[in-house]
């Protein structure tokens, strides 16, 4: 069974920064994509940055030039740097993986908290 495990969220005052990390254990499942999504109570999950297999990252606009998505392919396990935070990046952080074949899974979430 494939689980994937979040840590690093938390509280922090605007224009701060805080790291999250992503680490996924299991019956040794490979992703060719891994990223990050975020979602706010009432409103649809949003994608934030995705870092594909090839290497390739992509980040959605309101994230670009402030947070760093990376990949340890070894260990199976994505991170995501988060700089200069702001109120409208409170949310609750899923990462997920997807395999081509058996589809995305996803983690339990980490909540972060963007406040003064």
């Amino acid at each position: 069974q494939v689980q994937l495990v979040e840590s690093g969220g938390g509280s922090v005052q605007p224009g701060g920064s805080l790291n999250l990390s992503c680490a996924a254990s299991g019956s040794g499942i490979s992703f060719n994509a891994m990223g990050w999504y975020r979602q706010v109570p009432g409103k649809q999950r949003e994608f934030v940055a995705a870092l594909v297999g090839s290497g390739s990252k992509n980040y959605a606009d309101p994230v670009k030039g402030r947070f760093a998505i990376s990949r340890d392919n070894a260990n199976n396990t994505v991170r995501l740097e988060m700089k200069d935070l702001k109120p409208e990046d409170t949310a609750v952080y899923y990462c997920y993986g997807r395999n081509s074949r058996l589809g995305n899974y996803w983690g339990q979430g980490t909540r972060v908290t963007v406040s003064s």
